[in-house]
C-alpha cells in the first residue's frame, strides 16, 4: 500500500541510524531520495552508490549555517525540479550539567538549538513556500521522548528544541493546510542507534529497558515504516498529529 513512486524526498541526517533507515525505506517504496549528510561523507557516498545515482543524490551541509541550508535546499530542488516531502531528522545532543560554566552552558544550548530547531525551521519555511507553488507536499519532523517527558537532567536543550519543533509542526499544519501542506511529528522512543550506544555507555541499558512495556528498544525500521506511511498520502487527514513510536514507554 505504501507507494512513493514519483515523489522526491529530502531526508536530513541520512547517512546513519534513523535517517538512513528512512531514506532507504522511502527509496524501496519508489521515491527519489536526497541524502543530506554533515561529516559522514564516506558513509553517505557508499549509500548513494548502492542506491544508484539515478534515484539518490547526496548533498553535504552544516545545518547550523544558513547559507549551507540554502544551498542544500537549492541542490535538492534542482535535481528533480521539485521536492514532494521533507523529513527533518538530523539532530545532536550535548551533555551539559548545571555546574558547567555559564559559557559552556550557553554554547551547548545555542549549538543544539541551531541544529535541532533553527535548521528544521528554515527548511520547513523553504518547503512550505515551495509546496504552495508546486501544489502541495508533506513534512515529517522527527522529535523525541525528551520533548514530552524530559528524559535526562543533562540534555535539557534537546528536549526544549524538540518541543519547539512539535509546536512548529502544529503551526504549519493549521495555517498551511489549505495550501495542501501536510505536517506531522514522529516522536521516537529509545532506538538502537550509534547515538543510543553512546548514551548506554554512560547510563547503562537495564534501567531504560525496564520501563518499556514492549520489552525491547526500538529499531530504525520502526521509525522509518511510520514515516513512509505518513508520506504515502494514506494518512493525510491526520495532519498536525504526533505519532509516538516508543513501545508504550510513555503515553499522552
Amino acid at each position: 500500500m505504501i507507494d512513493l513512486t514519483g515523489k522526491t524526498v529530502l531526508v536530513t541526517g541520512a547517512s546513519r541510524g534513523i535517517g538512513r533507515a528512512i531514506l532507504e525505506t522511502c527509496h524501496a517504496a519508489g521515491a527519489h531520495v536526497v541524502l543530506h549528510y554533515g561529516r559522514s561523507a564516506e558513509a553517505a557516498m557508499a549509500i548513494a552508490s548502492r542506491l544508484g545515482e539515478a534515484r539518490c543524490l547526496a548533498v553535504q551541509a552544516e545545518l547550523g549555517e544558513l547559507a549551507q541550508l540554502q544551498s542544500l535546499w537549492a541542490a535538492a530542488v534542482r535535481w528533480r525540479g521539485r521536492i514532494d516531502a521533507l523529513v527533518n531528522n538530523a539532530s545532536i545532543r550535548i551533555d551539559v550539567d548545571l555546574d558547567e560554566s555559564d559559557e559552556r552552558w550557553d554554547e551547548a544550548w545555542r549549538r543544539v538549538l541551531d541544529v535541532n530547531l533553527m535548521a528544521p525551521a528554515h527548511l520547513c519555511r523553504m518547503a512550505v513556500k515551495h509546496f504552495k507553488q508546486s501544489g502541495g507536499g508533506s513534512i515529517v519532523n522527527i522529535a523525541s521522548r525528551p520533548a514530552f517527558r524530559g528524559d535526562t537532567a543533562t540534555c535539557p536543550e534537546d528536549g526544549a528544541a524538540k518541543g519547539g519543533l512539535v509546536s512548529l509542526t502544529r503551526q504549519i499544519a493549521r495555517h498551511h493546510g489549505a495550501d495542501n501542506v501536510k505536517a506531522f511529528v514522529v516522536a521516537p522512543g529509545i532506538i538502537e542507534t550509534d547515538q543510543a550506544s553512546e548514551f548506554f555507555a554512560v547510563s547503562g541499558r537495564t534501567q531504560w529497558l525496564g520501563e518499556i512495556p514492549a520489552g525491547r528498544f526500538g529499531t530504525p525500521a520502526d521509525i522509518a515504516n511510520v514515516v513512509a506511511f505518513l508520506l504515502s498520502g494514506l494518512a493525510d487527514y491526520a495532519t498536525g498529529a504526533t505519532i509516538d513510536v516508543n513501545g508504550a514507554s510513555y503515553v499522552h
